[in-house]
């Protein structure tokens, strides 16, 4: 009986022994099909791993910037496999039920994630959840985010953004010297690209007007979309209205500058550099000039009298 003790714990001990090394080969396993990959995007660069990275304003290629790259934006980000515990690392119940990454845009499997972040600059500051787990999906996701990066200005000022529309009070027609009172109606704006074969959600937002009034006249860009005004108060000055000094048809052209963000596979919104500059269509004013003419004939008495209704105005 005694023997049989001895047996069984050395059964116990090896089986406790085996199920030990083969979840550490699967986490090793695990580790090497999804090796560890962190990275966030700061206006000033990027930042993968224990590296800062920036662009070589002479190449325009990405390298290792120092740590005093200054950055508006209040936070920093960063990206982790959705089941890494650091190291070598993984959670072996969380990799059996962790996101499927296999319906990539373009059929090509992904990594699943989830962002962090944290207030940039304050000491002691940790890292926490921001959102996820989601996928990224990239045969090189080391790459994903510069690259994406690199593009983003460019797709932005791609996108069909509408600038708004015009609107003049009184309109289409003026009167010289009188100020016509125009605004602008415009919205913020979102779209839905692939970049990489990755979903990015973009959201442009208008912040400055540029307007050109057709005569030479320019005014902005500047913050202020102008607004209506009722009929009664049309031919105020306002911040954006404008007097003719001449008749004619003049075309009026609003350009309409957005600042953007954008976000990869539902991960915190990035700022976009620079803005993007949208023209609206024309608006054609036509600018008439009043007469003011003296006439003594009471029309109800000489229907045909100069100035009554129906009766040509001399030259």
């Amino acid at each position: 009986m005694h023997y049989m003790g001895k047996v069984l714990a050395i059964l116990a001990c090896c089986v406790v022994f085996l199920t030990s090394s083969l979840l550490t080969a699967y986490a090793e396993e695990a580790s090497k099909e999804r090796p560890h990959i962190g990275g966030g995007f700061v206006d000033s660069g990027l930042q993968m791993g224990a590296d800062n990275w920036g662009t070589d304003p002479d190449t325009g290629e990405f390298v290792r910037i120092g740590p005093t790259t200054v950055s508006t934006d209040p936070n920093e980000y960063k990206y982790e496999l959705q089941c890494h515990l650091g190291g070598g690392d993984f959670d072996t119940e969380c990799l059996g039920r962790q996101v499927e990454c296999t319906n990539g845009p373009d059929g090509e499997e992904g990594i699943p994630v989830i962002w962090y972040s944290k207030p940039r600059g304050v000491p002691g500051a940790v890292w926490a959840i921001h959102s996820g787990p989601t996928c990224l999906y990239d045969a090189r996701p080391e790459d994903l985010l510069p690259r994406i990066a690199a593009d983003i200005q460019r797709e932005f000022q791609s996108l069909p953004i509408s600038a708004g529309t015009v609107v003049a009070q009184p309109s289409p027609h003026t009167l010289r010297g009188a100020e016509t009172n125009f605004y602008a109606e415009a919205i913020e704006q979102q779209f839905d690209i692939t970049m990489f074969g990755q979903a990015v959600h973009v959201v442009a937002t208008p912040v400055q007007y540029t307007w050109n009034y057709g005569d030479g006249t320019v005014f902005g860009p500047q913050p202020s979309m102008g607004g209506p005004l009722p009929q009664d108060r049309w031919g105020e000055k306002t911040r954006t209205s404008h007097a003719y000094g001449e008749t004619g048809d003049f075309q009026v052209v609003l350009t309409t500058s957005f600042q953007g963000t954008y976000s990869v596979n539902a991960g915190p919104p990035l700022p976009i550099p620079g803005q993007g500059q949208f023209n609206a269509p024309p608006q054609t004013v036509s600018v008439w000039r009043s007469l003011t003419r003296n006439y003594a004939d009471d029309c109800n008495a000489n229907p045909q009298g100069q100035g009554c209704p129906g009766v040509a105005t001399p030259p």
